[in-house]
């Protein structure tokens, strides 16, 4: 998996986001994560090869998520799409 590690000030959550290549939503939310100085880590589905990329499908799946962006916060809680204030409330953020 081609997993990006983007370095921030902020490591007080382990924060892994499941996005695509094209999604303007999937931009807005790495944006957002930029602006706050979040650490965190992404993957852009679409440019996985085959099994790479049913193998992070079915993890979606198997998570009852079936939207980009998907952030994974501590590896527990899933944020469904471009949400800030679920978002800020899941990082502890004002």
């Amino acid at each position: 998996m081609n997993v990006v590690k983007v370095q921030g000030g902020n490591k007080n959550h382990k924060v892994f986001m499941y996005a695509l290549s094209t999604c303007v939503w999937c931009k807005r939310t790495k944006q957002f994560l930029k602006d706050k100085d979040i650490d965190h880590e992404y993957v852009d589905v679409d440019l996985e090869s085959g099994e790479e990329r049913r193998k992070i499908e079915r993890e979606l799946a198997s998570r009852e998520c079936y939207v980009y962006p998907a952030l994974l916060i501590d590896g527990r809680r899933l944020v469904k799409g471009f949400n800030v204030e679920e978002i800020k409330e899941a990082l502890g953020l004002r």
